[in-house]
């Protein structure tokens, strides 16, 4: 069978972490369109070679400084030109994430998907603001949205769900969606120490960003807290309806309190189906400790699914990173490329 086309569009830390996979796990794929705001283009309908792209990605080079012996490659084609020429039969979407808009990645998909391409994203504006318009233009065109980095970077939730779970219908999920929020959580119970003295450990080892409001007030958490809710409870709730709290206002006393009480604070994203509708919020909870996700420490991610055949079932796993999320993308593209065999 002739190999399937991949376009890349975005391809920063996520983008590298796929293109590192490619080049170890050689699946039976062109990559032949590579898109990124900061590094460049190009578009090689003969494909490219992974491995030399790589050399140049890692040592800060531009996509334009990659040699290709194909007469046919194109170089500084914007996203959406790189989309609508590059012939791709998937398309991996992995640029930076508006919540707010979720643009320019939202463009990017739907014109995708307009052209027949399957796409796979581990973008949380689209997915959080568009799931229900995206899937259903995907249906249409008769491909796959696919948005398996979106929530818990590579352990696997909604992949979990559809295929391991099929047939329980789950009615709540729950847990803990912020690494980083985790970290300073578990450093001020077990160490003792401060919050600001836990945010400062947590950017100096990357887990934090240099404005940390995303995660430590539950932006982040809220992302995917609606995800979930629209992809797996099949709600249609946005993220201004969703009550957030953060952690930027627990304190060590409070830390300690809790634990006096036999309880340990994490920061909690739930969505339960009541009824017809969904109830969901993001904010820090006192767990007792017979509580799975009580016992989950450090920058790990875990959810609770709660089903009727099964019960609770938790997982945990990492949240992020440059070959954990760029495995979400590449499981998504295997994805496609069995059931499209």
């Amino acid at each position: 069978m002739k190999k399937k086309n991949l376009a890349m569009i975005g391809c920063g830390t996520v983008g590298q972490g796929l293109l590192r996979i490619i080049a170890e796990k050689k699946p039976d794929l062109n990559v032949v369109a590579i898109s990124d705001k900061l590094k460049g283009a190009i578009f090689d309908p003969n494909g490219i070679d992974v491995s030399k792209m790589l050399d140049v990605l890692e040592n800060d080079g531009k996509i334009e400084e990659y040699k290709s012996a194909s007469k046919k490659a194109i170089t500084g084609l914007d996203p959406i030109e790189t989309i609508k020429n590059c012939n791709a039969d998937i398309m991996a979407e992995m640029t930076y994430t508006d919540i707010e808009t979720g643009q320019p990645a939202t463009s990017y998909i739907e014109t995708a998907l307009e052209q027949g391409m399957h796409v796979t994203t581990s973008n949380k504006g689209p997915a959080a603001l568009y799931h229900a318009k995206l899937a259903k233009l995907a249906a249409k065109n008769n491909v796959q949205f696919l948005i398996e980095g979106t929530v818990m970077s590579g352990t696997p939730v909604f992949n979990l769900a559809r295929e391991t779970l099929t047939g329980c219908k789950i009615t709540e999920v729950k847990g803990i969606l912020n690494g980083t929020t985790n970290y300073i959580l578990t450093k001020m119970e077990n160490e003792g120490w401060s919050y600001n003295d836990a945010l400062k450990k947590a950017q100096e080892l990357g887990f934090a960003e240099a404005d940390p409001t995303a995660d430590v007030e539950g932006f982040d958490a809220l992302a995917k807290v609606v995800i979930l809710s629209n992809y797996l409870l099949e709600g249609n709730i946005k993220p201004d309806e969703v009550p957030r709290q953060g952690i930027n206002e627990i304190s060590l006393e409070n830390i300690r309190s809790a634990a006096e009480e036999g309880l340990r604070y994490k920061l909690i994203g739930s969505t339960k189906l009541e009824g017809e509708s969904i109830s969901a919020y993001v904010k820090p909870v006192k767990l007792d400790l017979s509580d799975p996700l009580a016992g989950v420490g450090g920058a790990t991610n875990a959810l609770t699914f709660n089903t009727d055949l099964l019960g609770e079932v938790t997982i945990q796993g990492p949240g992020a990173g440059k070959i954990e999320t760029g495995f979400s993308i590449f499981v998504d593209i295997m994805t496609i490329l069995r059931q499209d065999s």
